[in-house]
């Protein structure tokens, strides 16, 4: 992929947008790109009492006003951290996270940076606007669950992991890894699980040693292969495990700020999430860039 020049941010005025501002403004800072915030209207999102209103006021007034006092805060919003000077605002209506990605896409946006869930959704659940964002967006996306209590790693921590599942996808996620690893000045290594889950059926005639081992050696083969393919020579670890545990087990232990993972199916296809790809969002200590 090219350079990120334009990063695209969602806004709800949520205490998590709030502190997933300063990861943008990192992410900003690293790429040396401009960011637009953007807020969605859902008419379908009204209060009780708006809602009553409709008995009274026709539906256009009401809309009308609704659309006001967000444009007022919008412009408001954060203005200190990002200046609506050099940080453009855009109020869009309808369902928010079709906008959002009509607008990455139409907008020719390079990057989407967003919290995984608004207040009102559990915290075990990503939210449904993020995640069909993250499943449709034209572009990669930027999530993170802990951005309310951990803070962005300095600027000059720059240390970045690729999980790669070696489907026929791995390639496009480890060209943009590496793409936005470059751009950021980052260190970047590779990692991937063997998964103890999708190896049920192995030969009885295998001892647990030999089979994991020759499963590292197949797994550790195919990293080279594909290195060898893009003229790149990585660090790369190949472990064991259930897969999620393991992964994110792993990354835990690691002094790491971005984990970058592929969001598309097994079968190669853009733009899937995963049952996988939500767990790592959901469950990982660092923010987690999908592609």
């Amino acid at each position: 992929m090219s350079r990120v020049e334009k990063i695209l941010f969602p806004v709800n005025f949520s205490a998590s947008c709030i502190a997933m501002s300063a990861y943008v403004k990192r992410a900003a800072a690293l790429s040396d790109a401009t960011v637009t915030l953007v807020h969605v209207i859902d008419p379908s999102d009204l209060d009780i009492l708006e809602q009553y209103e409709l008995y009274v006021r026709p539906v256009a007034d009401i809309f009308e006003d609704h659309r006001t006092g967000r444009n007022q805060r919008l412009t408001s919003f954060l203005n200190a951290e990002f200046p609506p000077m050099t940080s453009p605002r855009v109020l869009l209506s309808g369902d928010p996270a079709t906008e959002i990605s009509n607008l990455a896409r139409e907008g020719n946006f390079d990057l989407i940076i967003m919290p995984t869930h608004a207040g009102r959704f559990r915290h075990t659940l990503l939210g449904s606007t993020t995640a069909r964002v993250i499943n449709d967006a034209p572009c990669p996306v930027v999530t993170s669950r802990h951005a309310e209590t951990i803070v962005p790693r300095p600027l000059d921590h720059k240390e970045w992991v690729c999980a790669l599942d070696l489907s026929p996808y791995a390639e496009t996620v480890l060209r943009t890894g590496m793409a936005l690893s470059k751009q950021a000045g980052a260190t970047l290594s590779l990692i991937h699980v063997t998964d103890f889950g999708t190896h049920g059926g192995r030969s009885s005639s295998d001892t647990p040693g030999d089979f994991h081992l020759g499963e590292i050696r197949r797994a550790t083969d195919a990293l080279n292969t594909l290195q060898a393919r893009l003229g790149i020579s990585l660090p790369a670890q190949v472990i064991t495990g259930y897969l999620k545990k393991a992964l994110i087990e792993v990354i835990t232990r690691s002094d790491i700020d971005v984990l970058i993972v592929g969001r598309s199916s097994t079968s190669g296809l853009r733009g899937r999430l995963t049952d996988l790809t939500y767990a790592l969002i959901r469950d990982s200590p660092f923010p987690v860039l999908s592609v």
